[in-house]
Order: C-alpha cells, then structure tokens, then sequence
C-alpha cells in the first residue's frame, strides 16, 4: 500500500470506529508499517486539516472528531446479516475494497448488542461454495482496479486483451459499464476503438491494463446498454 492510500485507510479506520480510539501500535500492525511511520501519517493528516486528535493513557490512542463519524444505525440482526452476506463474496467484485469499508462502517455505527446479536445470527449462516472442478473464473483484482480507476475518472483504457484462442491484442477501449455475467465471470463493456464498436471484454482474459488519461468522449450510457443481454446470451467471451 502506498501512503496516499494509507492515508486514506486510516481515516476511513478511525471513522469506523469514532469516537473511539485506536493506538498508533494497533494502526501499525494494521497497516504492517512501524508505529512512528503512523505518528507521522497522522501528523501529515492534522495539517492537512484532517480533525483527528490523540487522547493521553492506556488506553489512548489517535480518535476522529465525532462530527465525521457516522450516526447510529438502526439495523436489525437479520439486516446487518442480509448486508454481510451481500458483501460476502467481495473479492469477486468491483469495488471489493470500498465494500469492505463501508461494511466495517455499518457495523461500528450499530448499537453494541444489536452488533453482538448479528455476529450470533451470522454464525448460522453458511456460503456455499462452487462444487468441486468448477472453472473459476474470478473477478481479478489488480486489473479490475484499474478499470474502477477508469470507469471513475472516466478516461480511456489501454490493455492486452485474449480472445478465446489466447491471442493477445492491444485495444484502446471507452469503458462503460461492469457487468456480472454467467459463472461468475464479470465483463467490462466497453467501445473498443479498433473494432469501432462496443463489446464484452471478459476480465479474466486482461492481460493488463492502464490508464491513459485521455478523456472519454461523452456516450450515451445508453450506447453501451442496448445490447448486452442479447451479447451475453449468444456469446460470453467475443473477441
């Protein structure tokens, strides 16, 4: 992790637990940098005007003003359940890393034994999981990363793509859209600019990709929409 990253984690880290503290020792570990690389992250976010302060004692540590916590949230058990479940599989998604953020943050803003009520309802709440010998076709992290990056900025992405021979071609593509696809296979549509028209790009079959910085000219996101279900359908992984 970069440390504009950890930057980053580390107010989303106080958040979560606000107004709670957290020693520089455990955000150390956390994030496996030594616990003065901490004092000097948290120093950099207090200047930069960050409203984090430290509390003195044993049980001290680095807290996030109040105001930037989360109110209290009202879930049920059977809610917070419903929502684990749903963020469960986050390493085959976009956006796997936000999803655990944003899970973290629910059930730090719950009441205390509505929290503990949910943990015991998740224990009878089993995942299964493909049966054994079935293609994995998982959402690949570090290239889906760049293609969030992407569809975010909205700039034009350059990568490697293989088709269903393995033949690698180069492609400038428009991105459009994240689409989950059968067997677990996620597709990025896209108009991919040496066809001159949209297509299914299977992620799995990225080589690599980066961005370009170029703006992508503005489509209707209808453009990209029109013909997926039919695309899925007759064929999961065009060329």
């Amino acid at each position: 992790m970069n440390r504009t990253d950890r930057l980053y984690a580390i107010v989303e880290d106080l958040r979560a637990i606000a107004p709670r503290c957290r020693s520089a020792r455990a955000l150390a570990e956390r994030f496996e940098v030594s616990s003065r690389t901490i004092e000097r992250d948290i120093g950099a976010l207090q200047q930069a005007g960050v409203p984090i302060y430290a509390e003195a004692g044993r049980r001290g540590g680095y807290a996030l003003e109040k105001s930037m916590s989360l109110p209290p949230l009202n879930f049920t058990p059977a809610e917070a359940v419903a929502v684990a479940i749903a963020l469960s599989r986050t390493d085959q998604q976009p956006f796997e890393d936000d999803a655990r953020s944003a899970l973290r943050k629910l059930v730090a803003a719950m009441p205390g034994q509505e929290t503990e009520r949910a943990r015991q309802l998740a224990t009878r709440v089993q995942i299964l999981m493909d049966k054994p010998g079935t293609p994995e076709r998982r959402y690949t992290g570090s290239i889906g990363r760049v293609i969030e990056d992407a569809l975010l900025k909205g700039v034009v992405l350059r990568m490697r793509y293989g088709d269903a021979n393995g033949s690698l071609t180069t492609r400038e593509v428009e991105p459009g859209m994240f689409i989950g696809g059968r067997s677990g296979s996620w597709y990025l549509v896209a108009w991919c600019r040496l066809r001159d028209a949209v297509r299914l790009f299977r992620l799995d079959r990225i080589a690599a990709a980066e961005l370009t910085g170029e703006p992508v000219p503005g489509r209707p996101l209808e453009d990209f929409g029109s013909d997926v279900p039919h695309m899925i359908t007759r064929c999961p992984a065009l060329d």
